[in-house]
């Protein structure tokens, strides 16, 4: 387990003064690091079809980027380039342990892992990303200049697929080594170069737009068939402009879409469906055959451990204490009575639920019938 240190800061403090305002570097943030997976297995990734990677290479100002599956790499040299490999958590239960240390946010705002290796000279270019970030340098080490955001800075596209900034001032300009990490706020100019051969683990945050949570709200509203109110307007005064939008047209409308949206039985459940789908697919694997109740009970009074797949997302909504419970379980609502709270944060606060913990699921049939259901989707599985 991965334990985050921040020197003389608390995380308190971190949050009031550096979360999504200005970058920080943590020397030695986790202690005595040592890397979740090698190069080689990152490689290995990087070759699965099923799994989503990018190479980025540059020799004389000339930017190539290429996605994968990949054959091998050999005939990309020995310098200058970088494999990006994006949703390590859901393939590599080590590597998934690093997201561990930053469930002080929320677990529907962190996205995913991604890991990169680098060999010497190679990186992606400066750039600017629109979320929050904390990139762990594993082996090897990697020059890592950040600035602050700045919006006379120019974009521009040196490859179809690549987009970088123009040359920026650095507040941040260091040396990382293994354990170092590096929080980056979503518009922070920013550009990594690789020393020697080096693996960076990138914790990446959620943040969608406006345009995402509004086609994401159609899309529920579409697949649930809710119309919601229509548009009226009793107190319409004549007007001799038949061809005009008026203000107070404008501002009815306004109304009509704020009504759906603050609508308390419609956004919970549209958003904790939504938030919770994988962003990539998830190695889910049912049993065969699948469990009886039973059988899990008697699993977990030996003694058995259980943990959720990789990349699983999880979350819950009590609108009140004594109000039922919403559960979100990968973009599913399971409604839960108002005092199974316990159960609800077993199943969202932590990707294993512990010996002693299992043991609240058989102290009642509906709890056991609930996690049986989940094992045999392939969603949880006993640890070995």
């Amino acid at each position: 387990m991965y334990t985050l240190h921040l020197g003389q800061l608390s995380l308190a403090d971190f949050m009031q003064q550096y979360w999504q305002k200005k970058p920080l570097l943590i020397k030695q943030g986790f202690q005595d690091f040592k890397d979740p997976l090698s190069a080689d297995e990152l490689a290995g990734l990087a070759l699965d079809e099923d799994v989503e990677s990018r190479l980025v290479q540059c020799h004389a100002g000339n930017w190539q980027l290429e996605t994968g599956p990949f054959e091998d790499f050999n005939r990309y040299g020995e310098r200058d380039w970088t494999v990006l490999v994006q949703a390590v958590d859901h393939w590599h239960p080590p590597a998934a342990a690093l997201l561990e240390p930053f469930r002080f946010i929320p677990n529907w705002r962190i996205d995913d892992l991604m890991v990169s290796f680098s060999t010497p000279g190679g990186g992606v270019g400066p750039h600017l990303d629109q979320y929050d970030v904390f990139i762990i340098q594993g082996e090897g080490k990697r020059h890592w200049r950040v600035g602050m955001p700045d919006a006379s800075l120019k974009q521009h596209c040196p490859h179809p697929r690549l987009l970088q900034v123009s040359p920026f001032t650095a507040c941040i300009d260091a040396i990382l080594e293994p354990g170092d990490i590096l929080y980056i706020p979503p518009g922070c100019p920013h550009d990594g170069v690789s020393i020697d051969n080096s693996l960076n683990y990138s914790v990446g945050f959620r943040a969608p737009a406006q345009k995402d949570l509004l086609t994401g709200l159609t899309d529920y509203l579409i697949d649930h068939e809710i119309v919601g109110k229509r548009f009226t307007d009793p107190a319409r005064q004549l007007t001799p402009q038949n061809g005009a939008i008026s203000e107070q047209d404008l501002d009815q409308v306004q109304q009509l879409l704020l009504q759906l949206i603050s609508d308390r039985q419609l956004l919970p459940q549209w958003f904790g469906q939504y938030i919770t789908q994988a962003k990539h697919e998830l190695d889910q694997q049912e049993p065969d055959p699948h469990y009886q109740a039973e059988e899990i009970a008697e699993y977990l009074e030996e003694g058995s451990v259980l943990a959720s797949i990789g990349g699983l997302r999880c979350s819950y909504y009590q609108q009140k204490p004594d109000s039922d419970i919403l559960l979100f379980i990968d973009g599913e609502k399971i409604v839960l009575p108002a005092e199974e709270l316990h159960t609800a944060q077993l199943l969202t606060q932590s990707p294993t639920i512990s010996q002693q913990d299992c043991m609240h699921f058989i102290a009642r049939e509906e709890r056991l019938l609930l996690l049986t259901d989940l094992i045999n989707q392939g969603l949880w599985y006993f640890v070995e």
